[in-house]
């Protein structure tokens, strides 16, 4: 991806996040009261091997701080990536760290991070599309949800929008190129994000991704 690509992708999110500030809120609500939603507390969304929960640093954080847990404890890179010409792993954002199938914050009493749950966790199973209110499937879709609860919901899926695009637009502005290349011993794991570059040993990365990753260098 070349300079002008990115600088094009930037002018594209810039009318996006003008576009997210002036979604209204209370449309919203009105949407997701229309729609319905009471969460049945069944569990569902935190387990599963096709859950996926997108983290970024603030977020990642806030979680440290709660749990009193190291970075890598609690966030690890995605699966999907390329590799550098030096043999590195390149991806990008975190993910919410899982143990088997399910989220390691799960558990049968409810999520031991409530206080510091991401703000995709927070206004799940809805999400913005372009700011068109969509949703995934879950069982608590079609209950019935008050004035002032659809309301915060609707607040949430705004600044989650926001959030989303601004966390992308710095992430494009620190992103650096690469040459493509095949995988190596000498690699790292580089995790592009908002902040920039985080370059990670293969030995740091804990559980069945750091196994996996491990796994499909070709050497």
């Amino acid at each position: 991806m070349n300079r002008a690509d990115l600088e094009e992708m930037q002018a594209d999110l810039a009318l996006q996040l003008k576009r997210a500030e002036r979604l209204s809120a209370e449309d919203l609500a009105r949407e997701i009261r229309r729609i319905g939603f009471w969460c049945m507390r069944c569990g569902d969304c935190c387990r599963g091997e096709e859950n996926s929960v997108v983290v970024f640093p603030f977020e990642i954080r806030e979680i440290v701080a709660l749990a009193g847990e190291g970075w890598l404890e609690v966030a690890e890179p995605p699966l999907e990536g390329e590799w550098d010409i030096g043999g590195n792993f390149h991806t990008l954002e975190w993910r919410l760290r899982k143990e088997d199938r399910d989220c390691r914050y799960y558990s049968e009493e409810g999520c031991k991070i409530y206080e510091a749950r991401p703000l995709l966790c927070q206004t799940y199973p809805f999400y913005l599309e372009d700011g068109r209110l969509d949703w995934s499937e879950c069982r608590g879709l079609g209950g019935e949800i008050g004035f002032e609860a659809s309301q915060k919901l609707a607040e949430l899926l705004k600044r989650r929008q926001i959030v989303e695009i601004k966390e992308a637009i710095e992430l494009v502005r620190r992103y650096e190129d690469f040459e493509r290349g095949d995988s190596s011993p000498h690699g790292k794991c580089v995790v592009h994000d908002s902040e920039g570059e985080h370059k990670i040993e293969w030995s740091e990365i804990p559980g069945a991704l750091g196994r996996r990753l491990r796994q499909s260098q070709k050497w």
